[in-house]
């Protein structure tokens, strides 16, 4: 199961998006898809006690310390990533207009990253102090959000970090033992990554 879980949270992001052209129903197809990974293979879930796990405070506050810088270096190096002029009416097509952007800002910030910190570093992470194919899988994804509204440069560019998020967020974990602090940190990176988004396309 772990081997088709990735694939069915890849196949529910396409749908969503090239199908239904809604990044409502990418969303919730994608953490449909997860939970149902998740519920097929229960019986190897790590316990679900995980993600309010901590050992070591140090831990929350690095990764608070760096997931509200990732929203902030978003909007400051925002007129050299050669983001598309269109991406406002882009992401208009998808449904996120000014009155729906709030509700998605909100529920992406509050429910996202929980799923996604127990999906990919919980259930698919691995103990390794190296990168592993997984963080590559994890950052794949957000490709597909990013084709066709970044160059291709900006685009390696967000892959990477994305890559750099995954293996930290795994090491957080590793190191601290729980999902607590990685979790945080993965909130307030949604936050503040949308909110960048939002300010600079959309008002």
């Amino acid at each position: 199961m772990k081997r088709l879980a990735p694939i069915l949270a890849y196949g529910a992001v396409a749908i969503g998006l090239f199908w239904a052209h809604s990044a409502w129903g990418a969303l919730l197809s994608f953490h449909a898809a997860m939970l149902c990974a998740l519920w097929l293979d229960r019986s190897n879930l790590p316990p679900l006690s995980l993600l309010v796990k901590r050992n070591y405070r140090r831990w929350i506050v690095v990764n608070l310390l760096i997931g509200s810088l990732s929203g902030l270096a978003l909007y400051m190096l925002w007129p050299w990533l050669n983001i598309a002029p269109d991406l406002s009416t882009q992401l208009e097509a998808l449904g996120l207009t000014r009155a729906t952007w709030p509700a998605f800002i909100l529920y992406f910030t509050l429910v996202n990253p929980w799923i996604e910190e127990f999906f990919w570093r919980g259930y698919l992470g691995s103990s390794s102090k190296w990168l592993v194919g997984m963080d590559f899988v994890f950052a794949g994804y957000h490709g597909m959000l990013l084709i066709g509204r970044v160059s291709p440069l900006t685009l390696l560019l967000a892959l990477s970090g994305l890559v750099f998020a995954g293996w930290f967020w795994r090491q957080t974990l590793r190191r601290d033992g729980g999902l607590l602090a990685a979790g945080l940190g993965h909130m307030l990176a949604d936050l503040t990554i949308l909110l960048a988004v939002y300010y600079t396309a959309i008002v």
